[in-house]
Protein backbone atom coordinates (compact mmCIF):
# COMPACT_ATOMS: atom_id res chain seq x y z
CA UNK A 1 0.00 0.00 0.00
CA UNK A 2 2.73 1.98 0.92
CA UNK A 3 4.71 1.58 -2.21
CA UNK A 4 1.40 2.40 -3.83
CA UNK A 5 0.65 6.05 -2.50
CA UNK A 6 4.58 6.48 -3.20
CA UNK A 7 3.81 5.63 -7.22
CA UNK A 8 0.99 7.90 -6.76
CA UNK A 9 2.75 10.44 -5.52
CA UNK A 10 5.41 10.02 -7.68
CA UNK A 11 3.07 10.38 -10.83
CA UNK A 12 1.09 13.34 -9.48
CA UNK A 13 4.85 15.24 -9.68
CA UNK A 14 6.20 14.13 -12.41
CA UNK A 15 3.09 15.30 -14.27
CA UNK A 16 2.48 18.55 -12.56
CA UNK A 17 6.46 19.23 -12.96
CA UNK A 18 6.17 18.08 -16.91
CA UNK A 19 2.80 20.59 -17.24
CA UNK A 20 5.36 23.62 -15.65
CA UNK A 21 8.13 22.46 -18.15
CA UNK A 22 5.41 22.70 -21.07
CA UNK A 23 4.44 26.13 -19.92
CA UNK A 24 7.78 27.62 -19.70
CA UNK A 25 8.86 26.00 -23.37
CA UNK A 26 4.84 27.36 -24.88
CA UNK A 27 5.97 30.67 -25.51
CA UNK A 28 9.08 29.07 -27.65
CA UNK A 29 6.83 26.18 -29.39
CA UNK A 30 7.24 27.55 -32.63
CA UNK A 31 10.79 28.42 -33.50
CA UNK A 32 11.35 25.15 -31.47
CA UNK A 33 8.92 23.03 -34.20
CA UNK A 34 10.92 25.11 -36.96
CA UNK A 35 14.07 24.20 -35.84
CA UNK A 36 13.28 20.49 -35.55
CA UNK A 37 12.05 20.65 -38.73
CA UNK A 38 14.99 22.63 -40.40
CA UNK A 39 17.32 20.12 -38.88
CA UNK A 40 15.76 17.15 -40.10
CA UNK A 41 15.66 18.98 -44.06
CA UNK A 42 19.17 19.87 -43.82
CA UNK A 43 20.88 17.14 -41.56
CA UNK A 44 21.95 14.93 -44.52
CA UNK A 45 23.93 18.09 -45.30
CA UNK A 46 25.50 18.47 -42.16
CA UNK A 47 26.44 14.49 -41.95
CA UNK A 48 28.60 15.30 -45.64
CA UNK A 49 30.09 18.59 -44.37
CA UNK A 50 31.06 16.36 -41.22
CA UNK A 51 33.03 14.34 -43.54
CA UNK A 52 35.41 16.73 -44.28
CA UNK A 53 35.04 18.84 -41.57
CA UNK A 54 35.45 16.41 -38.23
CA UNK A 55 35.17 18.81 -35.98
CA UNK A 56 31.52 18.84 -34.80
CA UNK A 57 30.68 22.35 -34.22
CA UNK A 58 32.21 23.72 -37.18
CA UNK A 59 30.23 21.34 -39.45
CA UNK A 60 27.13 22.63 -37.94
CA UNK A 61 27.87 26.23 -37.91
CA UNK A 62 28.68 25.82 -41.73
CA UNK A 63 25.74 24.25 -42.33
CA UNK A 64 23.98 26.75 -40.06
CA UNK A 65 25.42 29.49 -42.71
CA UNK A 66 23.38 27.73 -45.29
CA UNK A 67 20.15 27.74 -43.76
CA UNK A 68 20.53 31.20 -42.84
CA UNK A 69 21.10 32.02 -46.25
CA UNK A 70 18.73 30.42 -47.51
CA UNK A 71 15.62 31.97 -45.08
CA UNK A 72 17.31 35.23 -45.27
CA UNK A 73 17.99 35.39 -49.03
CA UNK A 74 15.01 33.76 -51.00
CA UNK A 75 12.40 32.95 -48.16
CA UNK A 76 12.29 36.66 -46.83
CA UNK A 77 11.77 37.99 -50.95
CA UNK A 78 9.06 35.20 -51.82
CA UNK A 79 7.17 36.38 -48.67
CA UNK A 80 7.58 40.27 -49.47
CA UNK A 81 6.24 39.18 -53.15
CA UNK A 82 3.11 37.46 -51.49
CA UNK A 83 2.51 39.94 -48.97
CA UNK A 84 2.60 42.40 -51.98
CA UNK A 85 0.61 39.46 -54.52
CA UNK A 86 -2.39 38.93 -51.56
CA UNK A 87 -2.77 42.72 -51.43
CA UNK A 88 -2.65 43.46 -55.12
CA UNK A 89 -5.53 40.31 -55.04
CA UNK A 90 -7.62 41.62 -52.53
CA UNK A 91 -7.42 45.54 -53.47
CA UNK A 92 -8.75 44.35 -56.88
CA UNK A 93 -11.34 42.39 -55.78
CA UNK A 94 -12.41 45.50 -53.25
CA UNK A 95 -12.74 47.48 -56.20
CA UNK A 96 -15.18 45.32 -58.06
CA UNK A 97 -12.78 44.25 -60.72
CA UNK A 98 -14.25 40.81 -61.26
CA UNK A 99 -13.08 40.12 -65.00
CA UNK A 100 -12.34 36.68 -63.81
CA UNK A 101 -15.72 35.53 -62.34
CA UNK A 102 -17.99 37.54 -65.52
CA UNK A 103 -16.23 35.39 -67.92
CA UNK A 104 -16.55 31.86 -66.30
CA UNK A 105 -19.98 32.99 -65.69
CA UNK A 106 -20.94 34.41 -69.29
CA UNK A 107 -19.41 30.76 -70.79
CA UNK A 108 -22.83 29.18 -72.44
CA UNK A 109 -22.53 26.12 -70.31
CA UNK A 110 -21.17 27.85 -66.82
CA UNK A 111 -24.61 30.03 -67.29
CA UNK A 112 -26.95 27.52 -67.34
CA UNK A 113 -25.69 25.93 -64.07
CA UNK A 114 -24.78 29.16 -62.75
CA UNK A 115 -28.59 30.58 -63.44
CA UNK A 116 -30.17 26.94 -61.04
CA UNK A 117 -27.79 27.89 -58.41
CA UNK A 118 -28.99 31.80 -58.25
CA UNK A 119 -32.66 30.04 -58.52
CA UNK A 120 -32.01 27.18 -55.68
CA UNK A 121 -30.88 29.77 -53.27
CA UNK A 122 -33.18 32.57 -54.53
CA UNK A 123 -30.20 35.19 -55.26
CA UNK A 124 -29.65 37.59 -58.03
CA UNK A 125 -26.00 37.58 -60.40
CA UNK A 126 -25.51 40.92 -58.95
CA UNK A 127 -25.90 40.24 -55.26
CA UNK A 128 -24.19 36.49 -55.79
CA UNK A 129 -21.14 38.42 -57.25
CA UNK A 130 -20.95 41.34 -54.98
CA UNK A 131 -20.65 38.58 -51.78
CA UNK A 132 -18.46 36.59 -53.47
CA UNK A 133 -15.92 39.48 -53.89
CA UNK A 134 -16.81 40.44 -50.43
CA UNK A 135 -15.64 37.38 -49.36
CA UNK A 136 -12.61 37.12 -51.14
CA UNK A 137 -11.59 40.27 -50.51
CA UNK A 138 -11.76 39.84 -46.47
CA UNK A 139 -10.39 36.74 -46.82
CA UNK A 140 -7.39 38.48 -48.26
CA UNK A 141 -7.48 41.44 -46.24
CA UNK A 142 -7.17 39.01 -43.10
CA UNK A 143 -4.39 37.01 -44.52
CA UNK A 144 -2.16 39.88 -45.02
CA UNK A 145 -2.99 41.46 -41.53
CA UNK A 146 -2.18 38.01 -39.71
CA UNK A 147 1.40 38.02 -41.84
CA UNK A 148 1.98 41.74 -41.09
CA UNK A 149 1.10 41.96 -37.69
CA UNK A 150 3.55 38.61 -37.14
CA UNK A 151 6.11 40.47 -39.24
CA UNK A 152 5.68 44.04 -37.49
CA UNK A 153 6.87 42.20 -34.25
CA UNK A 154 9.89 42.95 -35.21
CA UNK A 155 11.36 42.05 -31.59
CA UNK A 156 9.48 39.08 -31.26
CA UNK A 157 10.70 37.97 -35.08
CA UNK A 158 13.89 38.97 -33.98
CA UNK A 159 14.38 36.81 -30.63
CA UNK A 160 11.85 33.92 -32.30
CA UNK A 161 14.60 33.61 -35.35
CA UNK A 162 17.60 33.82 -32.83
CA UNK A 163 15.97 31.24 -30.87
CA UNK A 164 15.27 28.85 -34.30
CA UNK A 165 19.41 29.80 -35.01
CA UNK A 166 20.66 28.63 -31.52
CA UNK A 167 18.11 25.64 -31.71
CA UNK A 168 19.21 24.56 -35.21
CA UNK A 169 22.79 24.53 -34.21
CA UNK A 170 22.84 22.43 -30.83
CA UNK A 171 20.20 20.13 -32.76
CA UNK A 172 22.55 19.42 -35.56
CA UNK A 173 25.89 18.89 -33.25
CA UNK A 174 24.40 17.15 -30.41
CA UNK A 175 21.36 15.23 -32.24
CA UNK A 176 22.72 11.96 -31.54
CA UNK A 177 23.34 13.27 -27.51
CA UNK A 178 19.47 14.30 -27.56
CA UNK A 179 17.96 11.33 -29.01
CA UNK A 180 19.88 8.60 -27.32
CA UNK A 181 19.18 10.88 -23.68
CA UNK A 182 15.75 10.32 -24.86
CA UNK A 183 15.61 6.75 -25.34
CA UNK A 184 17.32 5.88 -21.65
CA UNK A 185 13.65 8.06 -20.56
CA UNK A 186 11.70 5.59 -22.64
CA UNK A 187 9.79 2.41 -21.00
CA UNK A 188 10.46 0.00 -23.35
CA UNK A 189 13.06 -2.69 -23.78
CA UNK A 190 15.56 -2.13 -26.27
CA UNK A 191 14.05 -3.94 -29.31
CA UNK A 192 10.99 -1.78 -29.30
CA UNK A 193 13.01 1.34 -28.55
CA UNK A 194 15.33 0.17 -31.98
CA UNK A 195 11.88 -0.82 -33.74
CA UNK A 196 10.09 3.22 -32.04
CA UNK A 197 13.24 4.08 -33.52
CA UNK A 198 12.66 3.05 -37.27
CA UNK A 199 9.14 3.87 -37.32
CA UNK A 200 10.06 7.17 -36.80
CA UNK A 201 12.76 7.23 -38.68
CA UNK A 202 10.41 6.59 -41.56
CA UNK A 203 7.64 8.91 -40.59
CA UNK A 204 10.16 11.51 -40.90
CA UNK A 205 11.41 10.73 -44.01
CA UNK A 206 7.72 10.55 -45.54
CA UNK A 207 6.84 13.68 -43.98
CA UNK A 208 10.11 15.51 -44.30
CA UNK A 209 11.69 14.52 -47.59
CA UNK A 210 8.89 13.43 -49.07
CA UNK A 211 6.63 16.05 -48.06
CA UNK A 212 8.43 19.43 -48.17
CA UNK A 213 10.72 18.65 -51.29
CA UNK A 214 7.57 18.01 -52.85
CA UNK A 215 5.39 21.00 -52.07
CA UNK A 216 8.47 23.38 -52.76
CA UNK A 217 9.35 21.43 -56.39
CA UNK A 218 5.45 21.82 -57.19
CA UNK A 219 5.00 25.40 -56.11
CA UNK A 220 7.84 26.51 -57.56
CA UNK A 221 6.55 24.34 -61.02
CA UNK A 222 3.28 25.86 -60.70
CA UNK A 223 4.29 29.71 -60.37
CA UNK A 224 6.55 29.35 -62.90
CA UNK A 225 3.82 27.53 -65.53
CA UNK A 226 1.25 30.20 -64.45
CA UNK A 227 3.33 33.52 -64.82
CA UNK A 228 4.64 32.51 -68.06
CA UNK A 229 1.27 31.60 -69.06
CA UNK A 230 -0.10 35.53 -68.32
CA UNK A 231 -1.53 34.59 -64.85
CA UNK A 232 -1.11 37.42 -62.71
CA UNK A 233 0.42 36.93 -59.12
CA UNK A 234 1.81 33.70 -59.79
CA UNK A 235 4.08 33.50 -56.00
CA UNK A 236 0.32 33.31 -54.59
CA UNK A 237 -0.46 30.44 -56.53
CA UNK A 238 2.99 28.74 -56.38
CA UNK A 239 2.58 29.23 -52.52
CA UNK A 240 -1.23 28.11 -52.66
CA UNK A 241 0.31 24.57 -54.60
CA UNK A 242 3.00 23.78 -52.13
CA UNK A 243 0.49 24.40 -49.01
CA UNK A 244 -1.90 22.30 -50.79
CA UNK A 245 0.06 19.50 -51.78
CA UNK A 246 0.14 18.22 -48.26
CA UNK A 247 -3.39 17.37 -48.22
CA UNK A 248 -3.82 13.92 -49.79
CA UNK A 249 -6.06 12.77 -52.93
CA UNK A 250 -6.64 16.78 -54.04
CA UNK A 251 -2.82 18.42 -54.27
CA UNK A 252 -1.55 20.51 -56.78
CA UNK A 253 -4.45 19.63 -59.16
CA UNK A 254 -6.77 21.94 -56.89
CA UNK A 255 -4.84 25.18 -58.68
CA UNK A 256 -3.60 23.92 -61.91
CA UNK A 257 -6.44 21.91 -62.73
CA UNK A 258 -9.50 25.43 -62.22
CA UNK A 259 -6.93 27.57 -63.83
CA UNK A 260 -6.57 25.27 -66.76
CA UNK A 261 -10.60 25.31 -67.09
CA UNK A 262 -10.83 28.83 -66.56
CA UNK A 263 -8.29 29.07 -69.85
CA UNK A 264 -10.68 26.54 -71.77
CA UNK A 265 -13.36 28.70 -70.69
CA UNK A 266 -12.01 31.73 -71.51
CA UNK A 267 -11.36 31.13 -75.41
CA UNK A 268 -6.99 30.28 -74.48
CA UNK A 269 -6.95 26.35 -75.80
CA UNK A 270 -3.69 26.20 -76.99
CA UNK A 271 -2.54 27.86 -73.38
CA UNK A 272 -5.28 25.62 -71.79
CA UNK A 273 -3.87 22.14 -73.13
CA UNK A 274 -0.06 23.33 -72.24
CA UNK A 275 -1.64 23.73 -68.65
CA UNK A 276 -3.00 20.69 -68.82
CA UNK A 277 -0.11 18.48 -69.86
CA UNK A 278 2.22 20.38 -67.53
CA UNK A 279 0.08 19.98 -64.83
CA UNK A 280 -0.57 16.32 -65.42
CA UNK A 281 3.65 15.17 -67.15
CA UNK A 282 5.12 17.88 -64.68
CA UNK A 283 3.50 19.07 -61.69
CA UNK A 284 1.33 16.24 -60.70
CA UNK A 285 3.84 13.79 -61.47
CA UNK A 286 6.76 15.26 -59.43
CA UNK A 287 4.48 13.64 -56.85
CA UNK A 288 3.52 10.33 -58.31
CA UNK A 289 7.49 9.84 -59.19
CA UNK A 290 9.55 11.79 -56.44
CA UNK A 291 7.56 10.97 -53.29
CA UNK A 292 8.30 7.02 -53.96
CA UNK A 293 11.77 7.25 -54.08
CA UNK A 294 12.39 9.63 -51.73
CA UNK A 295 9.83 7.66 -49.10
CA UNK A 296 10.64 4.25 -50.97
CA UNK A 297 8.64 0.67 -49.53
CA UNK A 298 8.56 2.86 -45.78
CA UNK A 299 5.22 2.59 -44.06
CA UNK A 300 2.68 5.57 -44.79
CA UNK A 301 -0.34 6.34 -42.94
CA UNK A 302 -3.64 5.46 -44.62
CA UNK A 303 -4.60 8.51 -46.70
CA UNK A 304 -7.87 9.32 -44.50
CA UNK A 305 -5.63 9.54 -41.33
CA UNK A 306 -3.11 12.21 -43.20
CA UNK A 307 -5.87 14.08 -44.38
CA UNK A 308 -7.42 14.77 -40.70
CA UNK A 309 -4.03 14.96 -38.82
CA UNK A 310 -2.95 18.13 -41.91
CA UNK A 311 -6.04 19.74 -41.03
CA UNK A 312 -5.80 19.09 -37.60
CA UNK A 313 -2.30 20.34 -37.49
CA UNK A 314 -2.72 23.24 -39.40
CA UNK A 315 -5.85 24.54 -36.68
CA UNK A 316 -3.74 24.06 -33.96
CA UNK A 317 -0.06 24.42 -34.81
CA UNK A 318 -0.23 26.94 -37.72
CA UNK A 319 1.64 26.49 -40.83
CA UNK A 320 3.74 24.10 -38.96
CA UNK A 321 0.88 21.78 -38.82
CA UNK A 322 1.50 20.13 -42.26
CA UNK A 323 4.39 18.66 -41.18
CA UNK A 324 3.88 18.53 -37.35
CA UNK A 325 0.28 17.26 -37.93
CA UNK A 326 0.86 13.90 -39.26
CA UNK A 327 4.08 13.36 -37.36
CA UNK A 328 2.22 13.18 -33.73
CA UNK A 329 -0.40 10.97 -34.99
CA UNK A 330 2.46 8.59 -37.11
CA UNK A 331 3.92 8.65 -33.22
CA UNK A 332 0.86 7.80 -31.35
CA UNK A 333 -0.01 5.03 -33.61
CA UNK A 334 4.00 3.96 -33.22
CA UNK A 335 2.89 3.73 -29.79
CA UNK A 336 0.28 1.98 -29.70
CA UNK A 337 1.57 -0.99 -31.80
CA UNK A 338 4.60 -1.41 -28.91
CA UNK A 339 1.45 -1.89 -26.22
CA UNK A 340 -0.44 -4.78 -29.03
CA UNK A 341 3.11 -6.21 -29.09
CA UNK A 342 3.38 -5.85 -25.34
CA UNK A 343 -0.34 -7.56 -24.60
CA UNK A 344 0.26 -10.06 -27.71
CA UNK A 345 3.52 -11.33 -25.76
CA UNK A 346 1.84 -11.59 -22.36
CA UNK A 347 -0.97 -13.19 -23.99
CA UNK A 348 1.52 -16.16 -25.29
CA UNK A 349 3.42 -16.56 -22.24
CA UNK A 350 0.18 -17.04 -20.22
CA UNK A 351 -0.94 -19.64 -23.05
Amino acid sequence: MNKRFYLLGLGIITLGLGYLTYLLILPFLAPIAWAVVLSLIFYPLYALIKKYIPLESLASFITLLVIIVIIVGPFSYITFMLIEEIRAFAIHLREGDADIFKDLIEHPRVYQVFQKILSIFNISAQEMEKRLLESLSGLGMNIISNITKNIGNVLGLIVNFVIMIFTIFFLLRDGNLFIRSIKDYMPFSESQKVNLGNQMRDIIVSTVYGGVIVAVLQGLLTGIALSLLGFKSPVLWGAATAVISFVPLVGASAVWAPAAIYLFVKGSIIKGIILVVVGVFGISMIDNILKPIIIGSRTKLPVLVIFFSVLGGLSVFGLIGLIAGPLVIALFFSVLQIFRDINLEADKEQA
